[in-house]
């Protein structure tokens, strides 16, 4: 019987596999060293063990307003897939945060490639050295080392590479150079132009920011400090001429919308900032 349930669960979870068709390509990327499988069957028993717990919160709250329990179940239903569908999607989200890192120090990492290259050193070395000189994106060109000191050709380890890797600036660059490993091309030359492409994109990204900057900060000027500011001062005019009272809850409660205000506007840059 245990072995039958088993059999269920194991099938159960290949289903639900299946409806994620990249998951365990973005394992790869966020460099999670674990099947899909086992991924979405660790996630599903997460989601269980949390939306019982919020379940069993919403049950004590409808038995203290003596509500109807007739709630829990599409509670439950609501908690476990909208939890399920947050955890199994981490990986991507862990894989976007590498992007940032990678990017940060792609052009760089490309200059001083190209400063080896060009002073005569072999292409293998200067992977070699950008392994031993960058933190994050020194990770993959020392995967590429390793995987070339297992006996593959460095075309293949750069193709497996360009694979795995999530950044599509770093993808460019690792193209680049296997374009011309194959065609016999300078390398030194392709990626003079992948780098200047890549740095001008950037810039036109960071021009872009501080448009899109200008009317947020305008905005957070007027609603977060100086209609706050206005408004208190009416206020208090108001409750001196007036004879107006004003609760310590009804305080509490201004300060609490003032400051998820200014939440807003620094999730709104935050999410502009992103992009760059």
């Amino acid at each position: 019987m245990k072995f039958k349930m088993n059999i269920n669960l194991n099938k159960i979870v290949e289903t639900i596999t299946r409806r994620f068709p990249y998951l365990k390509h973005n394992l790869a990327q966020a460099e999670m060293a674990i099947k899909a499988e086992d991924f979405v069957r660790k996630k599903l028993f997460q989601a269980l063990v949390i939306s019982l717990a919020l379940t069993l919160s919403l049950l004590f709250v409808l038995i203290k307003k003596e509500a109807n329990f007739i709630l829990l179940l599409p509670a439950f239903i609501f908690f476990y897939m909208g939890i399920f569908l947050f955890l199994v999607n981490t990986p991507k989200a862990i894989a976007a945060k590498k992007v940032k890192e990678i990017d940060r120090e792609i052009t760089y990492a490309g200059r001083f490639l190209l400063i080896e290259l060009s002073s005569g050193m072999p292409l293998f070395d200067s992977i070699r050295n950008i392994a031993n000189n960058f933190d994050v994106i020194g990770k993959h060109f020392r995967d590429i080392v390793q995987r070339v000191e297992f006996g593959k050709s460095t075309e293949q380890a750069l193709n497996e590479v360009t694979e795995l890797t999530p950044s599509d600036n770093f993808r460019k660059v690792l193209f680049t150079i296997v374009n011309s490993l194959k065609t016999g091309a300078d390398v030194s030359t392709a990626l003079e132009s992948v780098i200047e492409q890549i740095s001008r994109e950037k810039l036109i990204k960071i021009k872009e920011y501080g448009k899109k900057l200008n009317p947020i900060v305008m905005f957070y000027l007027i609603l977060a400090v100086i209609a706050p500011s206005l408004g208190i001062a009416v206020l208090t005019l108001l409750s001196s001429f007036l004879g107006l009272t004003f609760s310590l809850a009804t305080l509490l409660g201004i300060c609490f919308g003032i400051g998820m205000l200014q939440l807003v506007f620094v999730s709104v840059i935050d999410s502009v900032r992103r992009g760059i």
